[in-house]
C-alpha cells in the first residue's frame, strides 16, 4: 500500500519528521566514531597495566560493545523510518495499515506500529 509522501496521516508534519530522523541519525552515527576507541580491543600487558585495571577496561569495553548494539539498533530502526518516507508510507501502521497517532510520532519518529497493534505485540 505506497500513498504518496503527501498523503500522510492527519496532523503529521512528514518534512519535520524526516528532519528529526535525519538529525538524530547523524548524531548517533557521530557518537559511533568518537567511541570507536572504547570497544577496541584490552591490551593484556601486565607490565604496564595492574590486573585490576585490566578487569575494569575489560568491563568498560563490555559496556562500550552493548551500547553500540543499541546505538546500532536505533540507526536501523531511523534508516527503515526514512525509507517508509521516501516510499510514501511514513505515519501508517505497518500491521493494520490505519494512521499512527501523531502525538506517538512526535515522542518516536521512528515507531512503525500504531498503539493498537503495538499493545497487541507486548501482550
Amino acid at each position: 500500500m505506497t500513498r504518496p509522501m503527501d498523503d500522510a496521516p492527519p496532523g503529521v508534519d512528514v518534512p519535520e519528521m524526516q528532519a528529526r530522523l535525519l538529525a538524530e541519525r547523524a548524531a548517533l552515527t557521530g557518537i559511533s566514531a568518537a567511541s570507536m576507541e572504547s570497544r577496541g580491543p584490552v591490551e593484556l600487558d601486565q607490565t604496564s597495566v595492574g590486573r585490576l585495571s585490566r578487569m575494569d577496561a575489560i568491563q568498560q569495553q563490555a559496556m562500550a560493545l552493548a551500547t553500540e548494539r543499541r546505538r546500532s539498533g536505533s540507526l536501523q530502526r531511523i534508516e527503515a523510518a526514512l525509507a517508509r518516507i521516501e516510499a510514501g508510507e511514513f505515519g501508517w501502521c505497518g500491521q493494520c495499515g490505519e494512521p499512527i497517532a501523531p502525538g506517538r510520532l512526535a515522542l518516536d519518529p521512528a515507531t512503525l506500529n500504531c498503539v493498537a497493534c503495538a499493545s497487541r505485540a507486548i501482550s
